[in-house]
C-alpha cells in the first residue's frame, strides 16, 4: 500500500509543473488533459487544455496534481510536504528555490533535531517543510 499526495491547484498546475522541474527537478510521467475525457461534461468551460490528471515524481517519491475546477483559489490547509535531504548544501538550494515567489515561514536554520530545517509556502501556497536527515 502506498499514500500518494494529490495535488489541487485549482487551474494554476502547469505553472506548478514547471516550477517543480526548475526548483526540484521534478520529472512528469504521465500527464492527461481534460480535451483527453472521452466523458463529456466534466470540463469546465475554457479548461480543455488544463492539467485533468498529471504523476510526477520529486526525487524516489511520487505526486499528482490536478487543476481540479479551474477556478484559481488553491487552499492548502493544515498539511506539508516534507522535503528531506541529506545535506546542508542541499536544504540551502532548495529551500531558496522553493522561497522564490513564496513567504518563508520559518527560515532555514540548525534545530536540536536537525543541521539545517526550515518551512515555507511555494508560489502556489503549498507548504514545504525542508530538513536534513541522514
Amino acid at each position: 500500500m502506498d499514500v500518494v499526495s494529490y495535488i489541487w491547484f485549482d487551474g494554476r498546475a502547469e505553472e506548478a509543473l514547471d516550477f517543480y522541474q526548475r526548483a526540484l527537478g521534478a520529472k512528469v510521467e504521465a500527464i492527461h488533459r481534460n480535451r483527453d475525457n472521452p466523458e463529456p461534461g466534466h470540463t469546465p468551460p475554457g479548461a480543455e487544455n488544463k492539467v485533468m490528471h498529471v504523476t510526477f515524481t520529486i526525487g524516489n517519491t511520487t505526486v499528482m496534481a490536478s487543476d481540479g475546477y479551474c477556478q484559481g483559489k488553491p487552499e492548502f490547509k493544515g498539511i506539508s510536504l516534507s522535503l528531506n535531504v541529506k545535506t546542508e548544501a542541499e536544504a540551502e538550494r532548495y529551500f531558496a528555490a522553493l522561497s522564490d515567489g513564496g513567504q518563508v515561514q520559518v527560515p532555514l536554520s540548525k534545530t536540536f533535531f536537525s543541521p539545517r530545517f526550515g518551512m515555507v509556502s511555494d508560489r502556489f501556497g503549498v507548504s514545504w517543510m525542508v530538513h536534513v536527515r541522514p
